[in-house]
């Protein structure tokens, strides 16, 4: 696909098609990669996207127990005052 440059204040820029936005699900930010005479551009994944969804049914299931205590028994606080 080719597409133009375009002035941007003192920069230059390229406008990527609403359809290529859609399909690769592009919001506000790519990643640019600069590798062997090519700039890759990809789609910034939201790493924890979904995460509040599981949360909720690992409670829901009880399956939101901690691993670890929070606190070691072994643990003194004094040294810390």
């Amino acid at each position: 696909m080719e597409v133009s440059i375009i002035q941007i204040g003192n920069s230059k820029g390229f406008r990527l098609p609403k359809a290529i936005l859609e399909r690769y699900n592009i919001k506000d930010k790519v990643e640019m990669i600069l590798e062997k005479g090519q700039i890759v551009l990809k789609p910034i994944d939201q790493p924890r996207k979904g995460w509040d969804l599981a949360f909720k049914k690992m409670h829901e299931s009880g399956e939101d127990q901690l691993l670890l205590n929070d606190v070691f028994e072994d643990e003194n606080f004094e040294e810390w005052t």
